[in-house]
């Protein structure tokens, strides 16, 4: 191949020639759809594949936990040899790929984490569900905690801000606009469903840096980095979206402008792409139309895996220059007009009924348009997609571990983090405002002391008239006395005082 030539990632054969992706329009996106079972994974899996023999480091999340087998090489099979013949595919050759495993929960891989501050109010109100006043809070949080000099790193973090925001209600809402208890109180509890769903794994540090995702290997292949999400879809799949969200944003607002490249720089596959958009606020629905349009400048192509078109916005769909629609099924008067609606979506071939073929594919057959060279979709074409390298399958749990010891990135982000943030700040203040809360009051009952003092120093004292009251027993000795009188009185003082303990 002329060194000037594109650089193709095969897709597979139609009609006796190669269907392949120009990888200098692969960052006008795409998307693979189809009902469960028609071949959505494998295609997935080939494109990655392809991307990360042309030295494109790729991200893929594995919903069903079946994509891992990336990392091993595939195993004969005939149906294999005879999808190669049928394709014409030379030098086929069975071998894994550099694979690096990641998983939110840090079990099936690298854990994967980012910080309450990355994530930002739009995200976290999407993810907890709030409504517009309680989003409202939150980003009065995120201002406070700005001002304040506050790291919100984890859930703890956030939920200490939100509660001195409560202690400290009217004093702030002059400055930050009207809130309620009763909407902290709901955001608080919304955060304890989060917790339940183990959503504190997800915020922490150390926080993901993109970049260790955008890797290749010392032989110029790009690395394949697999996300297992099967724990998150069970628990809480908002999580999943969220985390996807959170990384277009950050690649859009981080990577520089790059213009025309003769390939990616990175490209990322979101399977089960209706979970981003589904229940999405229409703000969060713009800002991702915005980074899909725009991104692309930045070098990255976005791949979104569904099991229809129809589960992606309109504005979003209508961005994507690559299309691969495996089979979908067709028995209501609904589905039917869906299959209508996708196959307009092609570029029409006079040759292809492509509503009927919709109906009609095979397992690991699809209708698939690419972009050509000016950028313009073909033709669409019925396309038998090639086989993978790889394995087909997952990888045992011995190969999974071996492979994350192997990894450059282990030992960067097993071990969590908990530096001093939003919560232990707020303590300390706490603390600080206790104590000089107690050395005022003990100044004050000071005061009182001295002022009581005082007082009892300015009272007027009775003067002692110097008589004393004398008792029955000396009365009785001084009357004796008196009536002895001389010596004998005398005497008698002597005798009695000696009884009466007196000298």
């Amino acid at each position: 191949m002329n060194t000037t030539d594109p650089v193709r990632i095969l897709i597979g054969g139609a009609d006796g020639k190669h269907v392949a992706l120009n990888a200098k329009m692969a960052n006008r996106h795409g998307m693979i759809a189809g009902a469960t079972g028609t071949g959505k994974t494998i295609t997935m899996q080939i494109l990655a594949e392809g991307f990360s023999r042309a030295g494109v480091p790729v991200f893929l999340a594995d919903v069903k936990g079946d994509v891992s087998g990336l990392a091993m090489q595939g195993r004969p099979h005939p149906k294999v040899d005879e999808r190669i013949e049928s394709i014409g595919i030379e030098g086929f050759q069975l071998r894994g790929n550099p694979v690096a495993f990641w998983d939110m929960y840090g079990e099936k891989g690298h854990p994967v984490r980012t910080t309450v501050s990355e994530l930002g109010p739009l995200l976290i109100s999407n993810l907890l569900g709030l409504s517009g006043a309680q989003e409202g809070v939150l980003y009065a949080a995120f201002k406070i905690a700005d001002e304040e000099g506050l790291l919100l790193l984890d859930l703890e973090d956030l939920q200490a801000l939100l509660s001195w925001m409560n202690e400290n209600r009217k004093e702030l809402v002059g400055e930050y606009g009207n809130f309620t208890s009763a909407s902290i109180g709901a955001i608080q509890r919304d955060l304890l469903v989060l917790e339940q769903q183990d959503g504190e794994t997800l915020l922490g540090e150390p926080a993901l840096n993109l970049n260790d995702f955008m890797k290749v290997d010392y032989s110029g292949q790009g690395v394949i980095n697999i996300m297992d999400v099967t724990t998150v879809m069970n628990k809480g799949p908002k999580l999943y979206s969220t985390f996807l969200l959170w990384m277009l944003s950050e690649l859009f607002e981080n990577l520089p402008e790059v213009g025309d490249m003769d390939k990616p720089k990175f490209v990322l596959f979101f399977d089960e792409a209706h979970l981003i958009f589904d229940d999405a606020p229409d703000a969060l629905l713009d800002k991702i139309e915005q980074v899909v349009r725009l991104i692309r400048s930045k070098g990255v192509g976005i791949y979104f895996v569904s099991q229809s078109p129809m589960d992606i916005p309109e504005d979003v769909l209508g961005q994507l220059g690559m299309k691969i629609q495996h089979a979908l099924r067709a028995f209501t008067p609904k589905e039917k007009k869906a299959v209508k609606i996708v196959a307009q979506n092609f570029r029409a071939n006079p040759n292809l009924d492509s509503v009927a073929a919709i109906t009609d594919l095979g397992v690991g057959e699809a209708l698939v348009s690419v972009l050509d060279e000016k950028g313009a979709p073909t033709m669409v074409e019925r396309t038998l997609i090639r086989p993978p390298q790889s394995r087909i399958g997952p990888v045992t749990e011995k190969e999974r571990t071996a492979t994350v010891s192997r990894s450059p990135m282990y030992g960067r982000y097993e071990e969590a983090v908990n530096r001093d943030s939003a919560k232990e700040l707020l303590k300390i203040r706490a603390d600080e405002k206790m104590r000089q809360l107690a050395e005022l009051e003990a100044e004050e009952q000071a005061e009182k002391e001295r002022e009581a003092e005082l007082r009892e120093a300015k009272k007027p004292r009775k003067k002692s008239s110097g008589y004393q009251r004398q008792t029955a027993s000396e009365a009785l000795i001084k009357s004796l006395a008196r009536s002895l009188g001389g010596e004998g009185g005398r005497l008698l003082r002597g005798v009695l005082g000696s009884l009466l303990g007196r000298k």
